[in-house]
């Protein structure tokens, strides 16, 4: 054969097996990278996405914990403000309490100097009554009158 015959048979067997290839093999190829392709671009958005969610839910963490520290902070200050409610009111009935101790042990002082009164009015009494009938039994001078005050008034 000659080299033009041979040259124009390799042509025509190379455009064959280009457009063989190009009919059956290549649409393959294309269709899998292409796939391949869609593959890592849903891969890279789904990266994306989780990453805006975790960013999000770390916003929306640190919300709730501040929250959480602000009613924590508030149940402290109720807290506070109960415990001074309660010490004030202990002290308030502390010294209600004292008063009214306080004014019982005076009526009961009251009550028992009045009783000591009436005791002493009636032995003052009952010795100025036995003082005078001892006077009047015999007459004696004003020495001996003395001497019965002062006996009178150590026996008081």
């Amino acid at each position: 054969m000659n080299i033009n015959a041979t040259l124009i048979l390799q042509s025509i067997a190379m455009m064959i097996f280009v457009w063989f290839c190009m009919k059956f093999i290549w649409p393959p190829l294309l269709k899998a990278m292409d796939e391949r392709r869609e593959k890592i671009a849903d891969g890279l958005a789904a990266s994306d996405r989780a990453e805006k969610e975790l960013a999000a839910a770390k916003v929306k963490a640190d919300e709730e914990i501040r929250q959480a520290r602000d009613k924590a902070g508030e149940i402290v200050d109720q807290a506070n403000q109960r415990h001074s409610q309660i010490l004030e009111q202990a002290k308030d009935d502390a010294v209600s309490e004292k008063k009214r101790q306080v004014a019982a042990a005076e009526s009961e002082i009251g009550l028992a100097a009045n009783q000591a009164r009436e005791e002493l009015r009636t032995s003052v009494a009952s010795l100025a009554v036995l003082g005078a009938s001892r006077i009047l039994e015999k007459e004696i001078d004003a020495e001996a009158h003395r001497e019965l005050l002062d006996k009178l008034i150590k026996e008081i």
